[in-house]
């Protein structure tokens, strides 16, 4: 058995970070059950176009850690980019968000979402999410988008999720900004711009990972069983006796690594399931990505990689969710993702030439209340014995990925100074 002060559960952002705040030297490892690092922000790059395995585009409120991040990435070229997003609706694009810009419906249309909105009841009793959303901007507008998109992104009835499920990164608007909006748009949200490197996502999780010694990143290392009481992790192949433990997997498997019951009612999640396309010449220009709530077509979300750094063939992510563990045709979901996008205009005379995709699952965790208070409390009893979860999975949440840094950064902080 080794001794080791922290063992890191997790090569993704949170882990990794969490080993480059501890510092270089320190007594630690990083225990990643894949063959690289990364996680989700994994870069793929086949015939001349890069993907990532999903649309990673960087929202940062601190400038300190994109400083931090792009001194590290010496000759990489990081574009800072005006968002364009888009949603599809009756056959046009209408600026996002949607309940800020209403006036660009059809007449018919508009007027109803005005009237629901001017005469919605915010002050209403609201339990879950969709309660929120009727609450919040009346009928029209939560059931011609805000509904039927969310859905389609959660695969669950937003019912059952928590009213603040999306805190901070669910665009709010009253009534006098949507009618401001109609004269002098202003479409401003918590990530009006982004950042996004040349090389792809993965760039950034190198220059988080150039902070940590390479001897202490241990890949297709999985971890099978921890002892809380003894501090012990065993993994299929060693033995770690550790003084603190950080982990990012998910909260539930987590729980199950420690000998803990989970309840599969109350921990779900969706998964995702990206398509990477790549094309022969250029498709629509001036956009980043565009949102599809119409439950006929198979995806939620289409981002175009080629109008960030103006690339002359057209480089898609497509994002279609379902429930967890649902069984997927790919083939069948790939060809109704081409006829999709033809559809839409997306694509016309483009002739498909490189492609990938991957399942992300967990990709969205479902919030509820009965999730949220036992993860606090759980991780609660956990810090006391020197284990902590951390990130989008391990604390059963959603956050950004600088987000993710901010949190590393904090715990290591905190336990250092307790």
């Amino acid at each position: 058995m080794r001794k080791v002060g922290t063992v890191i559960i997790g090569a993704g952002m949170s882990g990794l970070a969490t080993a480059a705040a501890l510092g270089k030297g320190s007594d630690l490892v990083i225990l990643e059950r894949d063959s690289a690092i990364g996680g989700y922000c994994k870069t793929v790059k086949k015939d001349g176009f890069v993907w990532d395995y999903s649309g990673h585009f960087f929202h940062f409120k601190h400038p300190e850690i994109e400083r931090f991040l792009l001194d590290r990435m010496p000759g990489q070229q990081v574009r800072k980019v005006v968002k364009k997003s888009f949603i599809s609706y009756a056959e046009k694009q209408i600026d996002f968000p949607f309940q800020k810009n209403i006036h660009q419906l059809p007449q018919a249309e508009f007027i109803d979402c005005l009237h629901d909105l001017y005469f919605a009841k915010p002050t209403d009793p609201q339990t879950n999410f969709k309660e929120m959303l009727y609450a919040r901007f009346g009928r029209s507008i939560a059931e011609k988008f805000l509904i039927p998109y969310n859905e389609k992104l959660y695969a669950t009835d937003l019912a059952t999720l928590d009213k603040d499920a999306m805190g901070r990164f669910f665009p709010h608007a009253d009534l006098t900004d949507i009618i401001r909006n109609m004269k002098q748009s202003d479409n401003a949200s918590y990530n009006a711009t982004f950042t996004y490197p040349e090389g792809g996502a993965i760039e950034y999780v190198n220059a988080i990972a150039s902070e940590v010694e390479p001897s202490a990143i241990h890949l297709n290392e999985s971890v099978i069983a921890i002892d809380v009481a003894a501090k012990t992790v065993r993994t299929n192949k060693d033995e770690y006796q550790f003084e603190r433990l950080v982990s990012s997997a998910p909260f539930p498997a987590l729980m199950q690594l420690c000998g803990q019951p989970v309840d599969a009612k109350r921990f779900t999640w969706n998964q995702v399931l990206v398509f990477n396309l790549g094309f022969d010449a250029k498709g629509p220009k001036d956009v980043h990505w565009v949102y599809y709530p119409d439950r006929s077509l198979p995806f939620y979300r289409v981002g175009f990689y080629d109008n960030i750094f103006e690339t002359d063939r057209m480089s898609l992510y497509v994002e279609l969710g379902s429930p967890h563990g649902a069984k997927l045709d790919i083939p069948a979901l790939r060809n109704a993702v081409l006829e999709g996008l033809k559809r839409e205009g997306v694509i016309t005379t483009q002739q498909l030439v490189a492609e990938h995709s991957v399942l992300m699952s967990p990709a969205y965790v479902h919030i509820t209340r009965d999730s949220t208070a036992e993860v606090n409390a759980t991780k609660e009893r956990l810090a006391s014995a020197g284990v902590h979860t951390i990130g989008r999975y391990g604390g059963w949440t959603y956050c950004s990925i600088e987000d993710n840094i901010v949190e590393a950064r904090a715990l290591v902080t905190s336990t250092r100074n307790g």
